[in-house]
């Protein structure tokens, strides 16, 4: 049924109310409580529930308990996540993330097993407009493009920032594709194809200011040249690893380069903000403010100006209301 989501997340809601549990910053499927000194964490995705805490005895109580309500399993340690594998060493506090068994999967499925890799996601200076955009596409060769691209966006989701500007390009032109939109879909699985077991690491002792948040942010101007939109691209790290990145064409239409980068800056400062309170309610406050780095100079002096402030704050609410 339709309603059914909604309905077993307000059933599972109200369980861990009655737990003690709160949920986390902004987010309504992350929850954390503490019991007997010991904090728990958990994340949901509808039926799936991802479990942490600092003692493992309060941990399986825990988990007994939510078994005791509700039908289900308990697989023990973390290895498997929605299709991304999860390798962890306790005693070196090392974790890496990797969709390698995917990445084979659907290598395997589009008959790329073979290829000979590429060295870029993309050749360079790819733009993919609607010129090349065949209005009538073969039945086959439209499933063929529209299942390269979705599989991607999997992996940009999960574990893969570095396919992110490709998938963004690709997406543009889902409905109609051309000879050109599957050369360069083509192109990223050749790609995917030397890059297949990339992981992604975090580590506690990786970087000089663990748990601490920072990022870059950057964006051209005029690039859509269909559009005259710009492209917003940021990354957000921790621990010396990426935690959250972006790669997408902005909604409104800059004047100027440093005016494009002032709105790329303020979408990664809203991705900051909803990061900060996160880790905050999970026990990593951020007691500093958090780096992003710009390499515009004007960008720079806008974000220091308070009028300015006033305009972006004006701007974020319109394009909020566009959606």
């Amino acid at each position: 049924m339709p309603s059914a989501a909604q309905a077993w997340h307000t059933t599972m809601s109200t369980f861990l109310a009655k737990e003690g549990c709160a949920t986390v910053g902004f987010e309504k499927s992350m929850w954390t409580f503490t019991i007997d000194g010991a904090r728990i964490l958990l994340g949901a995705h509808i039926d799936y529930f991802v479990i942490a805490s600092t003692n493992r005895k309060v941990l399986d109580n825990f988990c007994a308990r939510l078994l005791d309500a509700f039908e289900g399993t308990y697989d023990g340690t973390l290895h498997h996540c929605l299709g991304c594998e999860v390798t962890r060493d306790m005693d070196k506090g090392t974790t890496y993330l990797s969709q390698t068994h995917y990445a084979e999967e659907i290598l395997r499925t589009y008959d790329f097993s073979n290829t000979s890799p590429r060295l870029t996601p993309t050749q360079p200076n790819t733009r993919l407009n609607k010129e090349d955009c065949d209005k009538n596409p073969a039945l086959d060769f439209h499933r063929c493009h529209r299942g390269i691209v979705s599989s991607l966006g999997y992996l940009v989701t999960m574990t893969r920032p570095d396919l992110a500007w490709a998938y963004s390009e690709l997406s543009k032109c889902v409905q109609f594709p051309g000879k050109t939109h599957m050369l360069a879909a083509k192109h990223v699985f050749c790609y995917l194809r030397g890059t297949w077991n990339q992981t992604i690491g975090y580590s506690r002792d990786s970087h000089e200011n663990p748990n601490v948040l920072w990022g870059w942010v950057d964006a051209d101007w005029d690039g859509d040249t269909e559009t005259c939109r710009s492209h917003t691209r940021y990354i957000l790290m921790m621990n010396g690893w990426p935690i959250s990145w972006k790669s997408r064409r902005q909604d409104n239409v800059s004047l100027s380069t440093s005016q494009a980068k002032i709105f790329a800056a303020s979408q990664a400062g809203q991705e900051a903000i909803y990061l900060r309170e996160t880790l905050t309610d999970f026990g990593f406050s951020q007691t500093k403010a958090t780096l992003l780095y710009e390499d515009n100079f004007a960008c720079v002096a806008m974000s220091e100006n308070l009028v300015h402030h006033i305009i972006l704050k004006s701007v974020s609410a319109m394009c909020v209301n566009s959606y």
